[in-house]
């Protein structure tokens, strides 16, 4: 994606920030665990924090978290959902942190919207020694009949390659080491994923996925297409038709240690 074109996505979730924090999901656990199993101390940045998803799931660990999220509207929704937490207005460019402040740099749904050039030499600079950077994405589980058939049929806008099981390890593992020059204070990334899922509706499905960037840029006839389209296609499911099913979902976790 051009740089003014992934500038404009980043910045389209504060328009649906109310949405965003009603019916996006939380983080597997399990996942966040991983991401964090050898960091030097307890210290967490959730970057990119946006409403706060993954700072609830850190809170419940008994991570001691500082957010910074860059968006007005989406801080404001963290500092309303999770009033206790140290949230803070900032970009992954530049990080409102004291030098080697933090033990882990986490970030959900979000580090493929860091300018790594620039985001790189700040990111390490936050961290203390031996401390983690990890990107943790929630993706579907796209090996589930009905949900590739929900893939197929919305669009990549609305399903990219990020939000699948099958796609989301090729289209991250280049997103998440700092550039050259800083690449070399890390070691080799590593991957995994861990089960999750979420209770939908039909109804609230289609509000999750109205809020991905791709959607909120889109046109108001060409969206409103797509999600009529998703619509019908759920309708037409009998693993969606009850009143509440749940999607089925992992997180993928990628993560690095700084040397």
């Amino acid at each position: 994606m051009e740089p003014d074109a992934r500038q404009l996505h980043a910045l389209s979730f504060g328009t649906a920030a109310v949405e965003y924090a009603e019916h996006h999901p939380d983080y597997a656990p399990a996942a966040v665990r991983w991401a964090l199993e050898s960091a030097p101390g307890p210290r967490v940045l959730d970057l990119g924090a946006g409403t706060g998803k993954l700072t609830g799931t850190l809170v419940a660990l008994g991570a001691e978290v500082i957010a910074v999220e860059p968006d007005p509207a989406m801080l404001a929704q963290l500092r309303n959902a999770l009033p206790t937490v140290h949230a803070l207005a900032g970009s992954a460019e530049v990080i409102p942190l004291p030098d080697g402040s933090v033990d882990a740099v986490l970030a959900g749904n979000a580090l493929h919207w860091f300018d790594m050039g620039v985001a790189g030499p700040e990111i390490a600079r936050v961290l203390a020694p031996g401390g983690i950077l990890a990107g943790l994405w929630n993706v579907m589980d796209n090996r589930v009949d009905w949900v590739a058939g929900l893939e197929q049929i919305s669009g990549t806008a609305a399903v990219g390659p990020r939000d699948t099981f099958s796609s989301w390890r090729a289209a991250t593992a280049g997103l998440h080491l700092p550039s050259t020059g800083v690449r070399a204070r890390f070691g080799s990334p590593e991957q995994d994923e861990f089960s999750h899922g979420q209770r939908r509706t039909a109804d609230s499905l289609v509000a999750t996925i109205a809020t991905r960037a791709g959607m909120l840029v889109m046109p108001e006839p060409e969206r409103e297409a797509t999600l009529s389209r998703i619509r019908a296609f759920l309708a037409s499911r009998p693993e969606t038709i009850s009143d509440e099913f749940t999607l089925p979902m992992l997180t993928g976790v990628l993560r690095t240690r700084q040397l």
